[in-house]
């Protein structure tokens, strides 16, 4: 898998093709189809590898079962602000470029999109218990746009410092989240 993964990364999923994957793999192309039906179920499995790990769901699990504020703040952060690698953002700016146009591809981000909201609207339940599920709805929504806004703006702006930046989304996280505490 990292192998078809660093050619996603270096070529995109479109100039990837199954023979390329095969080679590279130092495998049959009859054997790539015998693990994977197609294409899309290779990059099925690459985003549902890089999501386990990025979400890190068990980490959330144990912070809103112990009441762990600072845990679960530091959470949201990392999802919200962190700046993925150069190899993450490109999958990611790939799997943009995607999802529009293949139906299989827009499943997998519904599925992706189900698991994060479920982590994120857990973490902001513990959170602001007081809130109304559409102002935790809401909430989400800012959390995710901000994510994606700091992955396109590494990988359009790589020549820039984001750290500023990031520091001014985390505390605009926060004052929203007091605001919905309150």
């Amino acid at each position: 898998m990292a192998t078809t993964r660093d050619l996603f990364v270096k070529r995109g999923f479109h100039q990837t093709g199954m023979a390329q994957i095969a080679s590279s793999s130092g495998i049959a192309v009859g054997q790539i189809y015998r693990d994977f039906a197609n294409k899309e179920a290779i990059i099925a499995a690459i985003c549902e590898a890089d999501l386990a790990e990025w979400l890190e769901e068990e980490t959330l699990e144990t912070a809103v079962a112990v009441g762990d504020r600072e845990g679960i703040l530091a959470w949201i952060e990392r999802i919200a602000i962190d700046e993925p690698s150069h190899e993450n953002r490109r999958m990611m700016c790939e799997f943009v470029a995607t999802v529009g146009c293949n139906p299989i591809i827009a499943e997998i981000n519904r599925k992706a999109d189900v698991r994060l909201r479920t982590s994120l609207g857990a973490a902001l339940a513990s959170l602001a218990p007081g809130a109304s599920p559409q102002d935790r709805s809401t909430v989400v929504d800012f959390i995710i746009t901000m994510s994606w806004g700091m992955v396109a703006g590494a990988e359009l702006f790589p020549y820039r410092d984001h750290k500023i930046l990031r520091h001014y989304m985390a505390s605009l996280f926060r004052r929203e989240l007091a605001a919905m505490c309150n």
